[in-house]
């Protein structure tokens, strides 16, 4: 089947591309960032704790308490 359109008729609309996020999106894009970025900070911290080299409970946690 072939369709013939002879002429079109249309409206377009020029959208800033700053303004297409609204501030709630943003804030929760924003968010949700931030909890990644803590969360691998969280697991560089538990790494590096878990490959570091101790004499031992007891100077641990003298360590901890000086």
């Amino acid at each position: 089947m072939e369709v013939n359109i002879d002429e079109v008729v249309s409206t377009v609309r020029a959208v800033d591309s700053d303004s297409l996020l609204a501030p709630q999106t943003l804030g929760k894009i924003v968010r949700l960032v931030l909890m990644a970025v803590e969360d691998r900070e969280e697991h560089r911290r538990q790494v590096r704790a878990e490959q570091q080299v101790t004499g031992g409970v007891r100077d641990e946690l003298e360590t901890a308490e000086a």
